[in-house]
């Protein structure tokens, strides 16, 4: 039996994980943390690299050591109904609710936005995302070329004006990262913001939903003991993580040496624009708009493509793959029209919600032979975990939603009794708890069962 890949095939492993995770939409991220962060940028950017690329390698690995046939499988170990439940909430939220929607604004923010009047961006928004999702709806209703062509082509092109503009700006800084002072809560905690700025990214949900498909091709390439897929899916993830971890890096640099020149940006969008702009002028800021609006284009096809494959697998008596592809391309048009701003900030709660679920789930599984996988250490830790993610999910809404819910003063009370609240780690604690009384509950099942067999 085939213990390992060889040099070839993990470089190809590689190259796909790093096309999975890595959209136009993660450079958005780094650059505007880098601006906020400034002279804490190195401790910001390493609890980014923590959440955007550590855990999503994780999540794939836990689903290569699972033997599990996908999210569906692995989230069902905490109940049927609850796997159900994850797996929906998750591909809408890397699906039509934001990760979709935000493809259409991050294009239209980096190409269009800065050359339109104030008072006519509402409808050229209107007018960009409904062509947009037109085409991205033509191309998942005939998925197959458009995915190849643009994975070969744009996806190296993108990264190549990527790699000439960090290079220009490595050479050319607008200003010394060193004095710059940091802004909110970069001030005080910045690693532990750059931890939570990491959630925006979506790939370790991303890493929980489309692991399989890694899996499944390391399992194609002859490797198929549980361990051995594991391990290589470990190893080729080291060669595309540190692609990524030394792109985020370079994009932080850049965001926060370009306070040189420029205020904060209101998102990570805006800024690279400007930054484009700056070093290449015109020219730079279309080739960059064309290549980033290209390049989340494919990113929508594919997760119209994944999100429609998996609700009709979900839903076998519901509608047939093409009604949820017009369903959510219909959907992510009109959240997409809320704008950037609105999505990322909306967007936020959610992922405080969703976020602690995955990590636990993640965690369980890799340590899951400890106790022998039982389903009761699965519920325990996740119930304590929602009930405090949950609060973060309360105390993260924008605006005045938390209070219309009637529910702030009741979060704000959790928030104030749940250690490490204030830095977005309420969650730790119940789960560490939940893990303990799963534990204490698997071993008082076990006990009597030998009682039982004793008398």
């Amino acid at each position: 039996m085939k213990r390992s890949l060889d040099r070839r095939e993990t470089v190809f492993v590689a190259s796909m994980l790093f096309g999975m995770f890595f959209g136009a939409g993660n450079l958005i991220f780094p650059v505007s943390m880098g601006q906020l962060a400034g002279e804490n940028m190195w401790q910001a950017a390493a609890g980014f690299l923590v959440t955007g690329v550590g855990l999503p390698l994780l999540g794939v690995a836990a689903l290569g050591i699972s033997r599990e046939d996908g999210l569906m499988g692995l989230s069902s170990r905490v109940g049927r109904g609850y796997g159900k439940f994850f797996t929906c909430v998750l591909y809408l939220t890397i699906g039509p609710f934001f990760a979709i929607p935000r493809c259409a604004t991050v294009a239209y923010t980096v190409g269009v936005e800065r050359v339109i009047p104030e008072n006519a961006q509402t409808a050229v928004l209107a007018g960009f995302s409904l062509l947009f999702f037109a085409a991205v709806l033509f191309f998942s209703l005939r998925p197959g070329e458009i995915l190849t062509w643009i994975g070969k082509v744009l996806n190296p092109l993108f990264l190549l004006f990527l790699g000439i503009l960090v290079i220009r700006a490595m050479i050319s800084p607008m200003g010394s990262i060193s004095g710059t002072a940091p802004q909110g809560a970069y001030a005080a905690g910045a690693f532990y913001q750059g931890f939570l700025e990491g959630y925006n990214t979506m790939d370790a949900l991303a890493g929980l939903a489309f692991g399989i498909i890694v899996v499944n091709v390391i399992r194609g390439l002859g490797v198929e003991n549980p361990g051995d897929v594991a391990k290589n899916t470990v190893r080729s993830g080291i060669l595309s993580s540190v692609l990524m971890a030394v792109i985020y890096v370079l994009v932080t640099i850049v965001g926060a040496q370009s306070l040189g020149e420029f205020s904060p940006s209101a998102n990570g969008g805006e800024a690279l624009a400007l930054i484009a702009e700056y070093y290449f002028g015109p020219a730079g800021a279309v080739i960059l708009a064309a290549t980033v609006t290209l390049a989340c284009l494919k990113t929508a096809v594919g997760l119209i493509t994944s999100c429609s494959e998996t609700f009709r697998e979900i839903f076998p008596k519901g509608p047939s793959y093409r009604v949820w592809a017009i369903l959510f391309s219909t959907l992510s048009f009109l959240i997409a029209n809320l704008g950037l701003g609105a999505i990322v900030s909306w967007s936020e709660p959610v992922l405080r919600f969703l976020y602690p679920l995955a990590i636990t789930l993640i965690l369980l599984t890799l340590s899951g032979g400890s106790f022998r996988n039982d389903g009761r250490v699965y519920r325990w830790v996740t119930g304590f975990t929602a009930a405090a993610a949950a609060v973060d999910f309360i105390n993260a809404l924008p605006g005045q939603a938390a209070a219309v819910l009637h529910l702030e003063k009741a979060a704000l009370a959790a928030e104030n009794i749940l250690p490490f609240s204030e830095n977005g780690f309420g969650w730790t604690c119940p789960a560490l708890l939940g893990l303990a009384i799963g534990i204490l509950h698997c071993s008082c099942v076990k006990n009597r069962k030998k009682r039982g067999k004793a008398g």
